[in-house]
């Protein structure tokens, strides 16, 4: 038995840490949480200071026996968990329940999995930090205290399975308040006149948009009537630059990744979810195996809210651009960002490349697709958060519509914007959440006073549109806005949100289902505070002083707890039994031919007669719940059903399961192959393959 003994959570990350310590210590993994309050009750004891009670976990009895075993033969104990509050708990966790704490473990700290950053690390231990652990535990109560009194109400009041959560039940509000604005608005229509231009001498044309009078100010058309009338005022008058305004415009390169802008840009331009952005996230941090290296950590720590970034990287990040782009792509001073999250903890760093010269290229055979699309973006990132702005040499034009008869002055405008130096966008383009509006890229050359012809107009008809449903990354950018949750609860929360059935995704947005509604009003009416976004953004900010300014955290706890248990008490009473809302079929009942409904019980959804009950004389049909992909089974020709693992991952399998036991983890699509008619599946975001003849077909109008 080895003397020193490192303790990790993961073997992935033990494997690549165990390269870099060499054979003189011994490297053991818990496999995630080896203790945690109880699944069954409150695991929280109100009464007495609100002391948490912690079971170890039954599925971990075996680690924690091996545990236990090396760390009585181990002179030195060294908690490698994760460098965060989460990270400190499992770490005292660990101390706690292998009786570790006994022999004065080390806690070490690293950012990165390198061999630098280990051998630093394991240089400067420390203690155990009793105020990230609070903090953390304090966090896990309010938590449970929320979860474990709201959710029984709920089961009792509207229906079992449900569930409520202190940043979940506020994220809900969120997205429901968007689609309530959204019910709620008028559209208006209103037109756009564009005219087509040139020069007198010959030139190319170019298109302006009416913007309104030259003296009046702004000009609103609201119907087709009034556009046909300015238009044929517009189509007898003189045209004139009135003024040139020219101004060079620098556009400076994002920060770095944290954990929100992360998860934000992978959905914008990979549409990867949070849930899978962290998990390929974390198998980059915790160490690949990639070809002529070994396992090696290639991104720094995940989870975090700083955009600070070690001076070594960002040494070695500009040599490389400077030797790859040339002196004109660097700035003289090395750039330095500010986060702009409450409550971040600067001492950890963003989320970078360990090594910036491992580009994705050199590397993206050892890679899935997904772990390489996600590296690179990381790493097109860091690289432009060091370079020079890109410069645009912006051009707007007013011109003057002269209609003689009348005397009106028409206002028209046109934009140019030209990219003279490319900078940081010849690496990385930031992508958006709406689209914006393009200016022409280029001009003719003109003056003021110079007149000009018309070639054509155009009018068109449009409406005021009404905000846009959250997607998960705006969702994500309003809660960090709000201050709501941390940077390891946005992918959860959302996860959470969905397998509840709150939600449901439209073409990449989040759209509150009815139960989701009747969810959250019930919460607003009876519980304002709890899911108000002001008391849950002050309330984190609370338990973040917990850590950083040492505050004990039971009188934390017991201002929130005691006027919520009140609430609580009362909202029992007051609330009487509400039907959940049931999604009605198109198919009638084979035994008494009522209609059939969706309904849900303790183990999900299930088909039963509107008639149903358990009592005599209602109708006792019912039949497993199955959403049918359109597909048919290519063994059997029955249809191809959605299912769900217990792990709760989709899948496919065969409707005639288990005389027939077909299954695929890609979507089936209902049109077969145009070739040889066999079953396509999904293969990539927009792409369908065979499953016979290997067949390649672009998606059209089936995702």
């Amino acid at each position: 038995m080895k003397e020193k003994l490192v303790i990790v959570e993961s073997p992935a990350k033990a494997r690549t840490i165990s390269k870099m310590l060499g054979k003189d210590f011994n490297i053991m993994a818990t496999m995630g949480h080896i203790r945690d309050l109880p699944k069954s009750t409150l695991g929280v004891d109100v009464e007495n200071s609100f002391t948490p009670k912690y079971v170890s976990l039954k599925a971990k009895a075996k680690v924690i026996k091996e545990l236990k075993d090396a760390v009585k033969n181990s002179k030195a104990i060294y908690l490698a968990t994760d460098p965060d509050r989460e990270g400190e708990a499992i770490a005292w966790h660990i101390s706690e329940v292998t009786k570790a704490n006994l022999a004065k473990p080390k806690r070490v700290v690293f950012h990165e999995i390198t061999k630098e950053a280990i051998d630093k690390a394991f240089k400067n231990t420390r203690e155990l930090d009793m105020d990230l652990v609070n903090a953390q535990q304090a966090r896990r109560v309010l938590d449970r205290l929320v979860g474990y009194k709201l959710s029984p109400l709920l089961w009792r009041k509207v229906q079992r399975g449900l569930s409520a959560g202190r940043v979940q039940s506020v994220s809900l509000k969120i997205i429901v308040d968007r689609e309530r604005e959204i019910e709620k608005f008028v559209s208006a229509e209103y037109w756009n006149i564009e005219a087509l231009l040139n020069k007198k001498v010959k030139s190319a044309a170019f298109k302006a948009s009416l913007a309104g009078y030259v003296t009046k100010g702004k000009l609103e058309i609201h119907n087709e009537s009034e556009a046909e009338q300015i238009k044929k005022e517009l189509e007898v008058s003189d045209y004139q630059v009135l003024k040139i305004k020219k101004k060079s415009n620098l556009r400076q390169s994002p920060a770095p990744f944290i954990t929100s802008t992360l998860q934000q840009e992978a959905w914008r331009k990979l549409h990867f979810s949070a849930k899978q952005t962290m998990v390929i996230a974390q198998q980059l941090y915790e160490g690949l195996n990639i070809e002529g290296e070994g396992e090696v950590g290639l991104i720094t720590y995940m989870r975090t809210d700083s955009t600070n970034v070690a001076r070594t990287a960002v040494a070695e990040t500009r040599d490389y651009i400077s030797e790859k782009y040339g002196p004109a792509y660097l700035p003289k001073q090395a750039r330095v960002f500010s986060s702009k999250v409450k409550g971040a903890q600067e001492a950890h760093e963003a989320i970078r490349p360990t090594r910036i010269i491992r580009t994705p290229d050199l590397i993206k055979k050892s890679l899935s697709t997904e772990q390489f699309k996600l590296y690179q973006l990381i790493w097109q990132r860091m690289m432009a958060s060091q370079m020079s702005p890109a410069v645009f040499d912006n051009t707007t034009i007013d011109i003057e519509a002269k209609h003689q008869p009348s005397k009106t002055r028409y206002l028209l405008r046109t934009t140019s914007s030209v990219n003279t130096f490319p900078g940081f966008t010849i690496v990385y383009i930031e992508g958006k959440d709406e689209d914006e509006e393009a200016a022409q890229s280029s001009l003719p050359p003109m003056e003021e006073g110079e007149e000009l012809k018309l070639k054509s107009l155009e009018a068109s008809q449009h409406f005021t549109q009404p905000p846009p449903r959250y997607t998960e990354a705006t969702l994500i950018k309003a809660l960090e806005q709000y201050g709501i949750g941390r940077p390891s609860t946005y992918a959860p929360t959302i996860s959470t949100i969905q397998e509840r059935e709150y939600i449901t995704k439209l073409k990449g947005s989040l759209k509150p289902s009815e139960l989701g509604m009747l969810v959250n009003d019930l919460l607003v009416e009876y519980f304002p505070d709890i899911i108000g976004i002001d008391f849950t953004a002050a309330m984190e900010t609370e338990l973040d002083k917990i850590a950083t300014e040492k505050l004990d955290w039971v009188p934390i706890i017991r201002r929130f707890y005691e006027p919520f248990i009140k609430e609580i008490e009362a909202a029992s009473e007051k609330i009487e039994k509400i039907k959940p809302p049931e999604e009605e079929l198109d198919e009638l009942c084979p035994e008494c031919n009522a209609k059939l409904v969706v309904k849900r019980g303790r183990f999900g959804k299930f088909i039963a007669c509107s008639r149903y009950t358990k009592e005599e004389g209602g109708c006792r049909y019912t039949r497993s719940y199955q959403i049918k992909t359109g597909a048919k089974c290519p063994e059997c020709n029955s249809d191809i059903v959605e299912k769900y693992s217990k792990k709760g991952k989709i899948f496919y399998g065969c409707a005639g399961y288990p005389n027939c036991k077909f299954v695929s983890f890609y979507k089936p699509l209902s049109k077969p192959c145009p070739e040889c008619g066999a079953l396509m599946i999904k293969s990539g975001k927009n792409w369908a393959k065979c499953t016979k003849c290997g067949k390649r077909k672009k998606l059209e109008d089936e995702s």
